[in-house]
């Protein structure tokens, strides 16, 4: 039985992302890696880095670009799923890849650990690729079970680096053209003096730059932008207090 009848999880990547549009600026070699993955049967490779250095991008494209080779693959983001959809994971050792995001997110938690140390052991052993990703380095990581952190430590381990500013600029663009839309210099230049600058945000708000413009029938503008970071900034959760 590939899924649990209790939580169905499911094949398609949840994202349009390729390999081919990954900008990879310093992080060359990672996207040199995540290739060579397809042409290692039993190969493991643990990618760390920073919410929005690339990470679930290399995942997803990565889904893709074994599907176009014929392969069976399957992509998981931890950090959206409940602890009843753990056993969704048996049977996984009958793919050819194993995408798993998110991995920091139930560091410490018993029941996920559990079955991913098992899907993680089944799918080795049958030769199957395991690409996993965390926010933390693997060493950095408060696992209670020591083996989970030995079997993936039988595999390369590399860290993504964060996009320099002209890269951050690159990766804008590429997104904004993914979006269909245009994004004018001046309010490239705006989000990146006035918006939160990790990538995560910034191509968040390209998103929903896409939106108010569409929606208000709009030119994306500098106006226009202070609004949505405006807007943006007023949803953002508030920071608790000193108790």
């Amino acid at each position: 039985m590939l899924f649990s009848p209790q939580m169905p999880l499911q094949l398609e990547p949840p994202r349009p992302d390729r390999l081919e549009d990954f900008h990879a600026g310093p992080n060359g070699a990672v996207l040199d890696a995540v290739r060579h993955l397809l042409d290692e049967p039993g190969g493991v490779l643990f990618l760390s880095g920073p919410e929005g250095c690339g990470k679930s991008h290399l995942l997803n494209g990565l889904c893709h670009a074994a599907r176009e080779r014929n392969m069976a693959a399957f992509y998981i983001a931890l950090k959206r799923l409940p602890e009843a959809a753990a056993a969704g994971l048996e049977g996984l050792q009958q793919l050819d890849l194993v995408c798993v995001d998110d991995f920091d997110r139930v560091a410490g938690n018993a029941t996920w650990e559990r079955a991913l140390f098992r899907c993680f052991n089944e799918v080795r052993a049958a030769q199957g690729r395991l690409l996993v990703s965390s926010r933390l380095p693997l060493a950095s990581l408060a696992l209670g079970l020591p083996d989970l952190a030995s079997r993936l430590a039988w595999g390369v381990r590399l860290n993504l680096q964060v996009p320099e500013e002209a890269d951050k600029r690159a990766i804008l663009q590429r997104r904004a053209s993914g979006l269909y839309i245009e994004l004018p210099p001046e309010v490239e230049d705006y989000l990146l003096k006035h918006g939160r600058r990790d990538m995560a945000s910034l191509l968040r708000t390209v998103e929903r730059l896409r939106d108010a413009a569409f929606v208000g029938k709009r030119k994306i503008t500098v106006p226009l932008a202070r609004e949505v970071l405006r807007v943006a900034e007023k949803e953002r959760p508030e920071k608790p207090g000193p108790e």
